[in-house]
């Protein structure tokens, strides 16, 4: 059987942990797949690009999970309610788009005890499904945001938002930084005085990026409080999209002991 071919999709993409979870979950189960990376400059060409390459199915990170859902032909209902996937799998010559972000965050930070409001630094794709399936699961989701232009959608669904200069800081059980701030560089995702003021008065902190302790979980560090960054989160949301991408033939359990190596 030849081998199908997966990637992830991403600007910038180098740093993904992605390949290595899947390439040790497809050998360790045996299944004909090659997972690799690809830097997509311009989200808009991410269908014509998945279809030159001859894939079987992607995912996708920062910036392209909105472009992701207009490239996509069917959409699973969450995908479709949170207008942003980070999983496609190519059936019969169309593009099926999931959302394994959201439901792999919920798992993540159900370890913390006692939670019930949470903060949101930065509103892009992530946050959108993030935020969603957080308020179904019972979660008071707030969000901030530099500009005001990416507050409009999550506002008009009921959330509480705010600009980092009209922002009052308050207390939250947990501050999430869901930006890329950090990343590549030593920013913080919010001015430090708005961290300073939020810090303090939460249960916890956790940044969506993994592999590396950034200046927002330093700070968290500095203040004492617990730190959790993204590594669990990819964890999660990689075994969902894996469950896709082979056709729903093996466990979750079965696929988390060869994609966990990736963190050993």
């Amino acid at each position: 059987m030849d081998k199908e071919i997966f990637a992830i999709f991403g600007n910038p993409v180098s740093h993904s942990k992605s390949p290595l979870m899947h390439n040790y979950a497809f050998k360790g189960l045996g299944y004909p797949g090659c997972y690799n990376r690809y830097r997509l400059e311009d989200g808009t060409e991410l269908r014509k690009t998945f279809f030159d390459l001859g894939l079987k199915g992607i995912n996708i990170t920062v910036p392209h999970k909105e472009h992701a859902y207009n490239a996509c032909d069917v959409l699973d209902d969450f995908a479709q309610k949170v207008g942003a996937v980070n999983t496609i799998v190519e059936r019969g010559g169309k593009l099926y788009g999931y959302n394994t972000d959201a439901p792999g965050f919920l798992k993540a930070i159900a370890e913390f005890e006692e939670i019930k409001s949470v903060l949101f630094i930065g509103a892009g794709g992530t946050a959108q499904s993030t935020a969603v399936i957080l308020k179904e699961a019972g979660y008071q989701v707030s969000l901030i945001n530099r500009s005001a232009a990416r507050l409009e959608k999550f506002a008009k669904e009921g959330f509480e938002t705010a600009t980092f200069e009209a922002f009052t800081p308050k207390p939250y059980d947990l501050v999430i930084n869901m930006t890329s701030a950090g990343l590549e560089d030593e920013s913080l995702p919010a001015p430090r005085e708005i961290l300073e003021a939020l810090i303090p008065q939460a249960k916890a902190c956790v940044d969506v990026i993994y592999g590396k302790e950034t200046p927002f979980l330093r700070l968290a560090k500095e203040l004492d409080k617990p730190t959790k960054d993204g590594s669990d989160m990819l964890l999660y949301q990689g075994i969902i999209a894996f469950d896709h991408f082979t056709d729903h033939r093996y466990s979750f359990d079965e696929i988390k002991q060869y994609m966990q190596k990736a963190f050993d």
